[in-house]
């Protein structure tokens, strides 16, 4: 059932007082119809347009285009093609000056079941997305082969570097596979050093140095797009990877059934056609689904959410330039935003005064998660500005939606990484994917405890009943309550 949002006072600073905000599940009146067909002039008459109705019109045409192209939108194929023309098509009708950048990359997909099984000293099969699954990256291979642990530290607490460094393969036996442990650097290193060293695969397991899900479970990482390692891979979990590690002439089989092909695709870029070049406010979402469904929670819900708020913002005469993107290949390792950062010069990159981010924020059992930006939740801060950003959705889920939020990490996983690590200030919004909702979760916003804020996550069912329609209308609006305030003007970051 969508929540009546509360009628609230918005600052004096963007010149209104107090505004009722209508129910996104209510159907607006003739006057309303009227007043959204028009050029907007406020941020009540912004937030009054952008409905549940807008967005859902978005994420229907989103599962009509995977429907009718395989089943999916994945990067490189003729579902994520058709969905790029449409954004490009409603943008441009927008008025926005659209860019479509093409980018190589890798696609990657599994193509069946794979394998993990000791031969030696005992005959164990393991069960794919249970103990272990395909490293996602992984080149296609099937291995035989005695395995040896790399500098693995077992236990909680440990700070592992497992395969960080050439030096922890020192006498590594050549044509052995490689067990590493997840933790400090990228698992594209571990794997291209295990490489280096002679392995002919390898298994990594998550680092177990704290009892969260995230670090005990099957870890959810990639090898990256600029893997040139070569290797097949798998993952497994921490508790699979520590009892490995501790067996004596241990000979196991891999074999990663996926496919891994060079292909291209394209981010799509809207910007508006007025407002400063040198305060560019940008906001982006992924558009790519993974192979296995037509991802309309990750990320249709993000894409349609801001295809809304894009199409009501066109309307206004904003005194900063705004720009929208929707980045190809994010689920093959954060390719086409990647991309774009690296290809911007410096002063390009310095014009842009934050990057704001939605990923998969409408989840069924959903929490209403906000970037960590000022660190104090996980210690990972982001560019000076992203603590401002941070404290404006708390201002918004608080005081406009008049619900509870909490922090979530800057740990990598979606597209605002590559902003941060070129100094732009980042912050955005998130659902939830893999991980279980907890019951004091549970107690701030409903749902069902020890189940995912998101099961149909990287599946096949992530589809239109993949939804909370709540979390779609709260963060819709959300998206347009920051996006206007800073693009007016009416907040910026940085203010001391």
């Amino acid at each position: 059932m969508i929540s009546v949002r509360r009628a609230v006072a918005l600052s004096a600073a963007i010149g209104l007082t107090s505004v009722g905000l209508a129910s996104a599940s209510t159907a607006p009146g003739q006057a309303a119809e009227a007043r959204c067909g028009q050029a907007n002039s406020s941020l009540e008459q912004v937030l009054e347009c952008v409905t549940l109705k807008g967005v859902m019109k978005h994420q229907k045409v989103f599962a009509e285009i995977a429907a009718a192209h395989g089943g999916n939108r994945a990067a490189g194929t003729p579902g994520y093609d058709a969905s790029a023309d449409y954004v490009a098509q409603r943008m441009t009708k927008a008025g926005y000056v659209v860019t479509r950048q093409q980018f190589d990359f890798h696609a990657f997909e599994e193509v069946g079941p794979s394998a993990l099984q000791q031969t030696s000293p005992d005959a164990v099969t393991y069960t794919e997305d249970t103990d272990f699954a395909a490293t996602p990256h992984s080149e296609p291979g099937d291995v035989t082969a005695p395995v040896t642990p790399v500098d693995v530290a077992l236990g909680l607490g440990n700070a592992s570097t497992s395969g960080c460094e050439a030096a922890d393969f020192a006498g590594f036996p050549a044509g052995n596979i490689a067990l590493i442990q997840r933790g400090v650097c990228t698992f594209e290193i571990k794997a291209e050093n295990a490489a280096a060293a002679g392995a002919s695969g390898v298994i990594f397991f998550n680092q177990g140095n704290t009892s969260d899900a995230g670090r005990q479970g099957i870890p959810a990482v990639t090898l990256g797009n600029g893997y040139t390692g070569g290797l097949p891979a798998v993952s497994t979990t921490y508790a699979l990877g520590a009892e490995l590690s501790q067996i004596s002439g241990l000979r196991m089989r891999v074999f990663a059934n996926v496919s891994r092909v060079a292909s291209v695709t394209e981010n799509v870029i809207a910007e508006s056609r007025g407002g400063d070049p040198d305060n560019v406010i940008m906001a982006g979402a992924h558009l790519d689904s993974v192979p296995e469904g037509a991802g309309i929670n990750d990320n249709g819900s993000g894409s349609s959410g801001l295809l809304t708020v894009a199409e009501q913002v066109a309307k206004l005469n904003l005194p900063n330039k705004v720009r929208f993107a929707w980045w190809g290949a994010e689920e093959g390792g954060l390719v086409g935003s990647t991309h774009y950062v690296n290809t911007l010069t410096p002063a390009e990159r310095s014009d842009i005064e934050m990057y704001l981010n939605f990923d998969m924020i409408g989840s069924p059992n959903y929490g209403l998660f906000i970037y960590d930006g000022d660190g104090s939740a996980f210690g990972l801060t982001g560019p000076a500005g992203s603590d401002d950003i941070e404290a404006l959705f708390e201002r918004y889920y608080a005081d406009v939606a008049g619900v509870p939020s909490e922090p979530t990490a800057f740990s990598g996983r979606s597209d605002y990484q590559a902003f941060i690590l070129n100094g732009i200030p980042a912050g955005g919004l998130f659902t939830g994917a893999e991980v279980p909702k907890t019951a004091a979760q549970v107690a701030k916003w409903g749902g069902t405890a020890g189940v995912a804020y998101d099961p149909c996550y990287h599946s096949a069912c992530d589809g239109l009943a993949n939804l909370s329609h709540e979390a779609l209308a709260i963060n819709a609006d959300a998206i347009a309550y920051v996006v206007y305030l800073y693009a007016s003007g009416g907040e910026v970051i940085n203010a001391g």
